[in-house]
């Protein structure tokens, strides 16, 4: 298959840095708040090559530092839906950490509801289902509490929470993102039809075992739920089993 012609919206919001054009299916990689798509690196590189995979930029970060922040998850979507419309010539998958597993529910309701697309999965890690409220308000905190939250849950780059200058630079960001995670209120709709694996690290301060089972209650497909090591960030650690799991359910989706 050739490589879509991608627009200039869509070559701002994927990063692809290990491109598979024979690929069976796509593999779109949202990440968790204050993240890049940098952070997706090590899965683009360690996914088999049945798996060609996208990894979001949101707007804020890195190389679109300039541009304005997006603080809602629907808003998100939207645009990110829109980006990847020129990827959709095959299956497409959605993995999300964190606050980007409910951009990853979003933008899979938006392929079913818009365009018939069902995604041959769905990927929700460390994230509490969106049937699962909680209320939050870090993003209220000031920058050092903002910070805190942040070193608590090892999510950010060491060397980045020890430079203040650049930290600093882009706590606008995160809070953008925190904003988004935490106002977030899923529309009532229909159940998705995907098959949809539900991921956490035991212990997470952010999700519980239950809320993350509570995923089941958004498809009408299959449903599946692994526990990985302690923590919010669990995926750093047990990457090789994160990948093996995505793999294989990805293979049983694709009748592979």
């Amino acid at each position: 298959m050739n490589t879509p012609t991608t627009t200039t919206d869509s070559s701002l919001w994927i990063r692809r840095f290990e491109p598979r054009p024979d690929s069976s299916v796509r593999l779109v990689c949202l990440p968790h708040a204050g993240g890049s798509a940098s952070f997706y690196l090590p899965v683009a590189r360690a996914m088999p090559d049945f798996a060609d995979v996208l990894c979001v930029q949101y707007p804020g970060r890195q190389d679109r530092r300039a541009e304005p922040l997006v603080d809602s998850i629907p808003e998100l979507a939207d645009q990110v839906f829109t980006a990847l419309l020129p990827w959709a010539d095959r299956p497409l998958a959605f993995f999300g950490h964190s606050m980007g597993a409910s951009v990853a529910f979003e933008v899979a309701r938006r392929f079913e509801r818009e365009k018939g697309i069902v995604a041959a999965a769905l990927f929700a890690s460390g994230r509490r289902a969106p049937s699962a409220h909680r209320h939050e308000t870090v993003h209220l905190r000031d920058d050092d509490g903002l910070i805190e939250e942040m070193k608590s849950l090892s999510g950010t780059d060491s060397r980045l929470l020890g430079d203040e200058e650049v930290l600093r630079m882009v706590l606008p960001a995160i809070r953008a993102d925190y904003r988004a995670a935490e106002t977030y209120a899923p529309e009532p709709g229909e159940r998705l039809r995907c098959p949809l694996l539900a991921m956490v690290g035991t212990g997470d301060p952010k999700v519980t075992v239950a809320e993350a089972e509570a995923w089941a209650e958004h498809t009408e497909g299959p449903f599946d739920l692994k526990v990985f090591s302690p923590g919010h960030f669990y995926l750093v650690r047990d990457h090789a089993e994160v990948i093996d799991a995505m793999a294989d359910a990805l293979r049983t989706s694709l009748g592979r």
